[in-house]
């Protein structure tokens, strides 16, 4: 770096405080990087303090010339291009119409001292992401940047989407670090022969976890049976899972064997296992102890040899607590726990998964291939999905069948989620003269966790990083049994929402 504060064309100068890590272009955690077109030096400079204390790297070129150069010959792996419009050689906007066609993944945001309409409308026809009049404020700019980069990640992930991301031996879907770490523990555990806890919000894809451990296992050749124990009613349980002899009741004019024999050597999945009744858990941990099952009107007990993988969307731990699920029982299914993270968590996993389903829907109906607009898929990614993965395959029908042309339209989203926005935390109280002592606000804090959390305290647990024996204590020592207890007791919104930026 020159004494007057100018970069040399095509380096970057250090971030404050790092000034021997900020070259190494191959951290995984890298900042994202602008490249910022601009012969004034002065300028480079002041964009350069303001890009650092924003959380970005910046290379800097004096010319549109040299900026094609890198960036044409991948010398330099820029997530968004920053030009002026009036620089020696080529004009800024030709830059950006080069760019537009060597690069078109990379998005350039046009900074001009003209602000005459023609001259954004010119801009955004060579093919800007946006456009922005001197002077610049940064409380415009930083935001005008943040959502080009974003959008540039998304063309990126949109273009990776083609390929099978994230499939492999297990046939589980995603990359993200979630599903990386469900998919590590399904490759460890598959050939153990104990029993599987799935937990997961409903439509996580438990029954593909409970497919993929039967694929993996020796049992892989012997059968798979599934059963989901909300869909039986509480007098035809025992009857499903154990079978019955000839004559055991009325319509019983042959005897059936019941899932656990149909599956001997295979694996049970028990879906939503939290639903039965506690007189069924009771005969369901006796089978589990015994590895035997007595029909339902036999003397005959018949040993099985069947693999239990169960699941269940419920907060088990404080099922056993409320004495909804026998803790015995508990302790003899959940030997290995695999935790599904919900769709909302599994970041860039959203946009793979729609492009797949967009696949495989267009490939079943017939039609020509789509593709995901990244304006379109980032409202897939900041919605929420309280209905994960098939909330999200129902969406992609929808637009499916909504298309015009070939093209999926914004318009076609439902309006829930085109009308979403995130939320996060904002640690005020109601009133601003109000001072609290630590454990008050401690206390509401935690119960606007366990809030978003949806009474589930294994979850909120985990969102506050404590352990769930602490988060019990302190929930009995304030007298909060239960979520909507606490809302009784403390009607008042303690932290305030409000939308994310």
């Amino acid at each position: 770096m020159s004494p007057n504060g100018d970069l040399a064309a095509g380096t970057k100068r250090p971030a404050k405080g790092a000034p021997d890590v900020w070259h190494r272009r191959g951290m995984v955690n890298r900042k994202p990087l602008i490249a910022y077109v601009e012969d004034d030096p002065n300028q480079a400079g002041a964009m350069q303090d303001l890009l650092d204390d924003s959380g970005y790297d910046l290379t800097h070129y004096p010319s549109a010339e040299a900026a094609i150069t890198a960036l044409e010959a991948g010398a330099v792996h820029a997530d968004l291009v920053l030009t002026d419009v009036g620089l020696p050689g080529k004009s800024g906007l030709e830059l950006c119409a080069a760019l537009k066609q060597s690069r078109p993944d990379l998005a350039v945001i046009v900074i001009t001292g003209d602000a005459k309409v023609e001259t954004a409308a010119e801009a955004l026809r060579a093919g800007a992401y946006d456009y922005l009049a001197k002077p610049v404020m940064p409380d415009l700019l930083l935001p005008c940047i943040s959502r080009a980069v974003e959008r540039n990640k998304l063309t990126r992930e949109l273009a990776r989407s083609g390929r099978p991301a994230g499939s492999d031996e297990t046939g589980l879907f995603g990359e993200s670090d979630g599903m990386l770490r469900v998919k590590s523990l399904v490759s460890r555990v598959a050939a153990s022969g104990g029993s599987v806890m799935v937990i997961g919000e409903t439509g996580t894809g438990k029954e593909l976890v409970a497919r993929a451990l039967h694929a993996l296992s020796p049992r892989k050749q012997a059968p798979f049976v599934a059963i989901n124990c909300a869909a039986l009613p509480a007098t035809l349980v025992e009857s499903e899972l154990f079978g019955y002899a000839k004559g055991a009741f009325t319509d019983a004019r042959s005897a059936r064997q019941g899932l656990f024999i149909e599956a001997d050597g295979g694996t049970l999945f028990l879906d939503e296992v939290a639903e039965l009744s506690l007189d069924n858990q009771a005969k369901l941990l006796r089978a589990l102890q015994e590895r035997k099952v007595r029909p339902l009107g036999s003397n005959t007990e018949l040993p099985f040899d069947a693999r239990v993988v169960c699941a269940t969307h419920r907060d088990l731990d404080a099922e056993v607590e409320a004495g909804r699920f026998r803790q015995d029982l508990f302790f003899r299914l959940n030997v290995i726990r695999i935790d599904l993270p919900p769709l909302r968590e599994r970041g860039m996993d959203i946009v793979h998964l729609a492009k797949r389903f967009l696949d495989q829907v267009c490939e079943r109906d017939g039609a020509a291939k789509m593709e995901l607009e990244p304006d379109l898929a980032r409202m897939l990614v900041d919605y929420a999905w309280p209905g994960n993965v098939r909330e999200l395959e129902n969406c992609i029908e929808r637009l499916v069948a909504f298309a015009q042309g070939g093209k999926l339209a914004v318009a076609d989203l439902p309006e829930k989620i085109r009308t979403f926005k995130r939320e996060r935390f904002s640690m005020h109280v109601d009133d601003l003269t109000e001072v609290l002592p630590l454990e008050e606000l401690e206390r509401r804090y935690i119960l606007r966790v366990l809030q978003l959390a949806k009474d589930n305290r294994t979850r909120a647990a985990e969102m506050l990083q404590i352990d769930r024996r602490t988060l019990h204590r302190r929930l009995e020592a304030w007298g909060v049994p239960g979520l909507k207890e606490a809302e009784a007791e403390d009607a008042r919104p303690p932290l305030a929402v409000v939308p994310a930026v």
